[in-house]
């Protein structure tokens, strides 16, 4: 197969376009080893992460005939991270209601329709952001949507690296209060 010379997104629209999962399997293998590591790092026991990783691939291949995903490397990080964590709060039986300072980057930016409810959730978070002070919603945007660090988004938006810490943390108190008074 010819597809070492695609591109991610490539790879991902003749996916799309054909249902192939060769097109799916090429791309996923590119980075199987983020996602272990990814899911290592949370579940913290290779089994489990392996478990992990083949159910990610069942669940992805019904999931990219319908998402759009503009960075797939990032998108990708963030599912597995964030399938990882629905795993760590199923096992425990329970769900966390404090705001752990993993979880708070996941509460409401869960990719995946795990449950009903996360697309309200995420159209609520979007409603959220779009109330944030434009400097906050820029640097909330970078960081949680696009997985950017301060430092890129310092320079994406020529914001100084305090301002850009500052932004974000106001812009995550005023989400939380937001999310929490539309709960």
């Amino acid at each position: 197969m010819r597809g070492h010379s695609h591109t991610d997104m490539e790879l991902l629209r003749l996916y799309k376009e054909s249902g192939e999962l060769e097109y799916w399997g090429e791309l996923y293998t590119r980075y199987t080893s983020l996602v272990y590591g990814v899911c290592l790092k949370y579940l913290k026991d290779r089994d489990e992460a392996k478990d992990a990783m083949m159910q990610l691939f069942e669940k992805l291949v019904a999931t990219l005939l319908t998402h759009d995903v503009e960075n797939f490397k990032s998108w990708l990080y963030v599912t597995a991270r964030n399938h990882c964590l629905m795993q760590l709060r199923v096992r425990k039986g329970k769900y966390q209601q404090e705001f752990s300072p993993e979880l708070v980057e996941t509460q409401f930016l869960l990719h995946l329709d795990e449950e009903p409810e996360m697309e309200q959730n995420l159209s609520k978070l979007e409603k959220c952001i779009d109330q944030l002070a434009n400097d906050q919603q820029q640097c909330v945007r970078l960081f949680y949507l696009q997985e950017k660090c301060y430092k890129e988004i310092a320079g994406l938006t020529g914001f100084d690296l305090s301002k850009v810490k500052s932004y974000i943390q106001n812009g995550k108190r005023n989400l939380k209060i937001c999310m929490e008074q539309n709960g």
